[in-house]
This record gives structure tokens, C-alpha cells and sequence, in this order.
């Protein structure tokens, strides 16, 4: 068998595994992919329920990801954007939490908001500063913490931590005890602050879709399972096998582990995400609603139609609620509670919502529990002949999926290369 005849082969079609057949395809180097579902994206993925685009869990698109500058033509995705900050149920009403920096309209309200004292506002400025100081290379070099004990040690108060880190952070890292990384919070907060969250006008798929419009389709083998991997060849879950020049495994960290055969514990988050249609929004502006009282289920609310109107029918407004966790209630008793609490929110109006789909996304996030991996120096290469890319050798979100993935392109060129000196 002439191995080098062969393709790269790339298993799973999710943002990195798309990223690593890009960089190949500009290295002119073959390759396929082999994907076990019958979409590309992974988890990023948008679903079309009577009219409404529904993101398969809470997502947003940073548009200061230095490798989403790189990959992705934001022109083309149309991006609406959110206002920065969010509204805080609080003590019976909504408050605002605006970015002074480009919300200098909606300063006093912040300030006067029971949100936190005059010196963790203060404190917000402070650590604006210091993040945005350090390349990201040295901010992943900084000491690492709990999220909540970095918060401690910048001095905020617990009111807002728990009014506002807690409930927001959360549904970044889909956990409640703000137990991740201060690493990857320091990073998510810089990208909030040197760009925009944004909603592509066809949903959080659409990325994944511009990502593999310059790839053959055939290129691509959904509903290909693959259940074991050797040197130069890999097995599916049909018996079948496919020979390999390379192999990358661009799957979740779980199923990465299975294939390896590696004896690794993959801790990972959970959330659930409920939607809904209605005839008019609870909230007109694209922002962010959160619980800032921690009482539950939800932590967080959005109208995606008010931050691109492609999300809902004409005349009509989608709401999606975010729960942090697998909750143990059945489907109906999920939607009761969750009613009552969004009662207490906007009142009688929630009643006339017309619930559209939930889901209950167990592995949603790898855990960013500390000590994190480098992911400018991420685990890449196995073992001769086998990469890695995607979360089980890095980080999660968009922008480390995107680095993994172009990274184990060239980690595989580099040895293709060497092999044939």
C-alpha cells in the first residue's frame, strides 16, 4: 500500500475539523472528512423550526477573535450585534449595565444602578486596562485561578459578582460557581471589550457553512462514523475502513479520548436552552437579560429576533432562555417553571408564548477548570502519523477551535514533509 496516495483523513466536520481542511486545501494537501452526524458544525449548528432560526444553545460570535478576523468574512455573514452590557432583573425590575466606553449615553444610569458599588464600576474600568496590556500569548502565561477568586483579588464586591459575573459568566461557561479558568475569563472579557458579541443574519451555523463553502462537498461524509484508528487507516462504524496519509481527530474531547484509547476523564458542561415565539418581544433591544437574582431556572434571557430580525417571522418575536445544567423536570414541568419565573420578569405576556423546542445539550462546553492548556502551544501531534485538533488538546469556544484546527494542518504538512526528505 502506497500511503502516500492517500488522503488526510480528518474525523468530525465541526469548526476545527473544517479549519484543519481548509489549511490543507491551501497547502494543496488531499483530504477528507469523515463526520458521524448528518450536518457539519459540530455545536455550532442553527435549526429552522416554523420560520424561526433556532442556534442549538446560547452563542454569539466574538468579533475581536483574532482567527475569525483571519478565517471568516464577516460582510458576508451579515452580523447584527448586540448592545454591550446587559439588563439585570434585580429586586422587581430591570437595570441597566452598559459599557460606558460606547454606551457613554447610558453612564449615570449604570452608576446608579443598585448593580455593584461606585468602586467596583471603578474596578470594571480597572480591569479593561489591565487585560487589554498583555499580548494574548503572555495573558495565558499570567497565574491561574478560579474565576471567582480572580474576582476576589481584583477587589469587587460579592453584590456584583453575584449580580452581575455570576448569572453572565455563567452562560459563558455554562457553570455556576465561576470555577473557570481566570484565563479564559480574562480573554473572554478583552474580546467583549475590543469588539462586538454578534448574531450572523442566518444564525451561528452560517459560519460553520461559510467556513466549508470553499471545500468540495464531496470532500465531506456525513453520517460516517468512525469507531477506531491505526496507523494509516481508520475503521467505521460499518466495517468499512479508509486508508489515511494522515489522521486528525477534530471530534469532541470525549469521543477523542475513546479513539485514542486513552484512559482520560473528559469533564465537560451542560446547559439547556428553551425557546419561544411570540407576538411581541419582551425586551426591544439586542441585549442580554440576566437573573440577578440567582433564583432559577433561568440565567439568562435573549430576544435573538431583536438582534437580527432573520432569527423570527415577520410580525412575530423569538425568545431564547438559558438554563445552566441538565435539569432532572420533565419537558412540561421545565416550561411551568420556567413561565413562573419569566412572570416575575415581564409579567402576564409570558403565558401567550408559544413554546418551540428545547434542548438539552449534556456536552456543551469542555470544563475550563484550571491548570488549562496553552492554546497557542496546543497538543497537536500523538503520535506519528495521528493529530489532534479541537477542544481535547486546547481550549473550547470558537477561536481556539479555529487556532487547533489550522494548527494540526501544519503540525501534518511539516511531517509530511520530513517523511520525505
Amino acid at each position: 500500500m502506497n500511503i502516500s496516495t492517500h488522503p488526510v483523513v480528518i474525523i468530525g466536520a465541526g469548526v476545527a475539523g473544517l479549519c484543519c481542511a481548509r489549511r490543507l486545501q491551501q497547502l494543496k494537501v488531499p483530504w477528507v472528512i469523515l463526520e458521524a452526524s448528518d450536518g457539519i458544525g459540530g455545536r455550532v449548528r442553527t435549526d429552522r423550526v416554523d420560520g424561526f432560526l433556532l442556534d442549538r444553545g446560547f452563542q454569539v460570535l466574538q468579533t475581536a477573535y483574532p482567527e475569525a478576523q483571519r478565517e471568516l468574512d464577516y460582510s458576508t455573514l451579515k452580523l447584527h450585534p448586540f448592545h454591550p452590557g446587559a439588563l439585570i432583573y434585580y429586586q422587581g425590575r430591570l437595570h441597566r449595565v452598559a459599557d460606558p466606553f460606547r454606551q457613554p449615553q447610558h453612564l449615570w444610569a449604570t452608576i446608579f444602578s443598585p448593580i455593584g458599588t461606585l468602586g467596583d464600576k471603578l474596578r470594571v474600568a480597572r480591569l479593561r486596562y489591565r487585560v487589554s496590556q498583555p499580548s494574548l500569548a503572555e495573558l495565558f502565561q499570567q497565574p491561574e485561578s478560579s474565576t471567582l477568586a480572580y474576582l476576589k483579588a481584583q477587589g469587587f464586591s460579592d453584590n456584583i459578582i453575584e449580580r452581575f459575573f455570576r448569572p453572565f459568566y455563567s452562560g459563558v461557561f455554562f457553570e455556576k460557581e465561576l470555577a473557570s479558568s481566570s484565563r479564559m475569563f480574562a480573554f473572554v472579557f478583552r474580546m467583549l471589550s475590543e469588539g462586538e458579541a454578534a448574531l450572523p443574519e442566518g444564525g451561528i451555523g452560517a459560519i460553520a457553512h461559510q467556513l466549508a463553502a470553499p471545500l468540495p462537498p464531496e470532500a465531506i461524509r456525513l453520517h460516517s462514523r468512525v469507531v477506531a484508528v491505526d496507523d494509516g487507516r481508520v475503521t467505521l462504524a460499518d466495517g468499512s475502513g479508509q486508508a489515511a496519509r494522515a489522521i486528525v481527530i477534530a471530534t469532541n474531547g470525549r469521543q477523542a479520548a475513546a479513539l485514542l484509547q486513552e484512559d482520560r476523564q473528559f469533564a465537560t458542561t451542560a446547559t439547556t436552552n428553551m425557546y419561544f415565539a411570540a407576538a411581541a418581544p419582551p425586551v426591544r433591544e439586542p441585549t442580554l437579560v440576566l437573573d440577578g437574582e440567582n433564583q432559577g431556572p433561568v440565567t439568562n434571557l435573549l430576544v435573538p429576533s431583536q438582534v437580527s430580525p432573520s432569527y423570527a417571522p415577520p410580525g412575530q418575536a423569538l425568545i431564547s432562555a438559558t438554563i445552566i445544567g441538565i435539569p432532572r423536570e420533565d419537558e412540561q414541568q421545565l416550561e411551568k417553571a420556567v413561565r413562573q419565573q419569566l412572570s416575575h420578569w415581564f409579567g402576564p405576556q409570558v403565558r401567550t408564548w408559544r413554546h418551540l423546542r428545547t434542548y438539552r445539550i449534556a456536552e456543551a462546553l469542555p470544563s475550563q477548570l484550571p491548570p488549562t492548556p496553552n492554546p497557542f502551544a496546543p497538543r497537536v501531534r500523538v503520535r506519528p502519523g495521528i493529530f489532534l485538533c479541537g477542544e481535547y488538546g486546547s481550549l473550547s469556544g470558537l477561536q481556539w477551535a479555529m487556532v487547533s484546527g489550522r494548527l494540526a494542518a501544519e503540525a501534518v504538512v511539516a511531517d509530511l514533509a520530513s517523511a520525505e526528505i
